[in-house]
């Protein structure tokens, strides 16, 4: 059954999202599957990172769908820098754009090369379907969808905080609740519910909590919660 929830991006607009995979039939189901959602709206697709920068240059959509190993330019041979380029390009010359990773490698170096690159979320291609667009809802809303399981596999590349003083000592019991749950996956409205409080609340936590780690986003956040263990690894 396909997920009829309506869902906008912040300026109560559809969310324009624009596909970047090598393989066309990949393409074209993701392209038909999300089509049929009326807070979708595909702008454009591409198969080589040249294309997909280009592309993104001329629609600055909302979302970027990005395979991780694609080729260089058009007719060229597939390269694990691929995706990873294209990311970092989209991402400086667009910073509204959020980049989804949607790949079926999982290797610690490609994975990690994302983050530092710029992409928001990760996803491997054994997703089912709702998982997808749930992951473009909630990157057109700033929040990252990691899965544990890749968070896991990442702890061990991301860089250790300073040797001499642990930041985390600096979260307040709230903040460090908020960082719980960023952890979990949990949306800013799901954080609220849980809290109690406001998503205005919840997002001035979640700043705070960033600049005292020293870190950029939602998912280097996740990514410390588990490699420091404040989260059970299950």
């Amino acid at each position: 059954m396909q997920d009829k929830t309506m869902t906008s991006n912040t300026n109560g607009e559809r969310i324009t999202v624009f596909i970047v995979d090598d393989h066309d039939v990949v393409r074209k189901g993701l392209r038909f599957y999300l089509s049929a959602h009326p807070d979708i709206a595909i702008v454009g697709e591409a198969g080589d990172t040249q294309t997909a920068i280009e592309g993104c240059a001329e629609h600055v959509p909302d979302v970027v769908l990005m395979d991780l190993v694609l080729p260089l330019k058009p007719n060229g041979q597939p390269s694990d820098q691929g995706g990873v380029q294209a990311t970092r390009l989209i991402r400086q010359n667009s910073p509204h754009t959020q980049v989804v990773v949607l790949t079926s490698y999982a290797q610690d170096e490609l994975l990690f090369s994302a983050i530092k690159a710029g992409a928001l979320s990760y996803l491997l291609k054994d997703a089912d379907a709702p998982t997808v667009l749930h992951a473009i809802r909630a990157a057109s809303r700033g929040e990252a969808s990691l899965h544990p399981r890749i968070a896991r596999r990442l702890m061990s590349e991301v860089s250790a905080p300073g040797p001499t003083h642990d930041p985390a000592a600096e979260l307040t019991a709230r903040e460090m609740e908020v960082l719980h749950l960023i952890a979990q996956g949990q949306s800013n409205a799901e954080i609220a519910a849980a809290l109690v409080v406001t998503e205005r609340t919840v997002k001035a936590h979640v700043s705070n909590l960033l600049s005292k780690l020293h870190l950029s986003d939602r998912t280097q956040a996740a990514v410390y919660a588990w490699r420091e263990g404040l989260i059970e690894k299950t």
